[in-house]
């Protein structure tokens, strides 16, 4: 006799108007790093080491160059409307975010950069739909990190206020320097390293 397959979880379906920011503290048993983007549930792949080592050395560097009024955080979710709450690989939060231990995730507007590191699985998401989310909801700075060759690449976005559109401020390969959100100076080779 043929094994019966296993039941479904109930969230393998969703509900006809799409799920909202808040069912992703409700669902039991949700995959960890699981995103809602555009009331859809997104699994994430399984992480490369290249994306892993991108994120400790950008992580380091973003917490050693922050100002003590602002907070790093790597992979929590942030809720920019009822229907969008993504995932960034990393996040710069400013002064007067509302930093609760118990958190799991924080508001849009808290945000001063998004960072995304491009995986195979999620280039679209990371180069196309997950910017213009940040941008609509007012994130002043993104960042674009990807593979070039096992080296990194920084594309650097600037929130233009009047369009809330993104406008690139640079592409960086070898050094990441630049003034705003703060004076950060990242030695992008130091990848090689890890």
């Amino acid at each position: 006799m043929p094994e019966k397959p296993p039941s479904l979880p109930n969230w393998v379906f969703p509900p006809p108007e799409g799920f909202v920011a808040e069912d992703l503290d409700r669902i039991p048993e949700l995959p960890a790093h699981t995103e809602l983007i555009d009331g859809s549930l997104v699994f994430v792949s399984p992480q490369r080491d290249f994306h892993t080592s991108a994120l400790y050395l950008l992580e380091k560097a973003l917490r050693g160059s922050a100002p003590s009024d602002h907070r790093v955080r790597r992979e929590m979710s942030v809720r920019l409307s009822a229907t969008q709450r993504p995932e960034p690989d990393l996040i710069i939060l400013g002064p007067g975010a509302r930093i609760q231990p118990d958190a799991t995730f924080y508001d849009g507007d808290d945000l001063v950069l998004a960072v995304e590191v491009v995986a195979p699985a999620s280039k679209v998401r990371d180069r196309e739909r997950k910017p213009l989310l940040y941008a609509s909801a007012g994130v002043p700075h993104f960042w674009r990190v990807e593979d070039q060759e096992h080296q990194l690449m920084v594309c650097v976005y600037e929130l233009d206020p009047a369009t809330k559109t993104y406008v690139i401020t640079g592409i960086f390969h070898d050094r990441l320097k630049v003034s705003v959100p703060f004076a950060i100076d990242i030695d992008l080779t130091e990848i090689g390293q890890l």
